[in-house]
């Protein structure tokens, strides 16, 4: 043991019955492990979360409702976590292991493709996956860069997977507190209603914004960002500039869509992930059609 967040496990340990092969991440009250099943050979990403004191209970309850809900959940885009250990006393739970399927690849956040045309792809499958979620009555609650790690597979092509349900909770929950990234959050989210696909709607287009602007939306949460306060009056939060009056690479089918899904009023946001995934993949054959070679007469 140590002073760390949790018991650090070296290279060679076995943990759970599974081999540890190195450490991979760390956040602040878990480690994540590259292990393999020695039975199967398969290799898994192993996040070990241990509560040292009663405030890091939260960490405890996100990593068993991650587990909950991802068990309920068998899209492509979505990370698989096929197994959770819980370690404690009979009725008192203070550590946790979650065995998750290895996703390699980078997030969303830390960099962005090139081109428009696998831009609009990855934007697809991430909304395809939260389409099936929001279908099996869920809501991810904290959709944003950071969650979608973008990889390559076998033939080249770009994948998207979504990771971190940490946050994600059932349609019509109203939370006991403000949960949410500020430069993503939703007004109703600050102003704790009611969250639904549309919450999901709107963080989704302030993530698609972001990455083809590099800029944030005017949230509800302000400037005061770490006081999480912000205006109480939806109407007052400041409208964001069209998508392509920032990137004048975007074509305005994708640029109304997306301010269509940041809009404040939910009643005006897409009716549904599913509709927004529909034009995602309009536009993105549209945009697949356009950089073909052109066949000469």
């Amino acid at each position: 043991m140590t002073n760390d967040p949790v018991a650090v496990w070296k290279k060679g340990d076995t943990v759970e019955g599974y081999r540890v092969i190195s450490e991979i991440g760390r956040g602040a009250a878990s480690v994540i492990y590259l292990v393999q099943d020695p039975k199967t050979k398969q290799i898994w990403a192993l996040k070990h979360v241990i509560k040292n004191n009663a405030k890091e209970q939260r960490f405890l309850d996100q990593t068993e409702t991650e587990y909950k809900i991802a068990s309920q959940l068998d899209h492509d885009s979505i990370r698989k976590i096929p197994r959770m250990i819980k370690k404690g006393s009979l009725l008192k739970t203070n550590e946790l292991y979650l065995v998750m399927e290895l996703v390699d690849g980078i997030s969303l956040h830390e960099e962005q493709p090139d081109d428009l045309t696998t831009i609009v792809d990855i934007f697809q499958q991430t909304a395809s996956a939260l389409g099936q979620m929001h279908d099996r009555g869920f809501v991810h609650a904290d959709m944003k860069p950071h969650n979608v790690i973008v990889g390559v597979d076998l033939d080249g092509n770009h994948t998207a997977k979504l990771i971190d349900l940490g946050q994600s909770c059932k349609t019509g929950t109203i939370k006991k507190r403000i949960q949410g990234t500020p430069d993503y959050i939703a007004p109703e989210q600050v102003h704790r209603r009611e969250i639904t696909p549309k919450t999901d709607i709107y963080n989704f287009g302030a993530t698609m914004y972001w990455v083809l602007t590099g800029k944030n939306i005017p949230t509800a949460m302000g400037h005061q960002k770490d006081s999480l306060m912000g205006s109480l009056d939806d109407s007052l939060i400041e409208k964001a500039t069209p998508v392509n009056e920032i990137n004048p690479l975007v074509p305005d089918r994708l640029n109304d869509l997306i301010m269509q899904c940041v809009e404040v009023d939910v009643d005006r946001r897409p009716e549904s992930m599913d509709v927004v995934a529909d034009k995602l993949d309009l536009i993105l054959g549209m945009q697949r059609a356009e950089s073909m070679p052109q066949q000469a007469d």
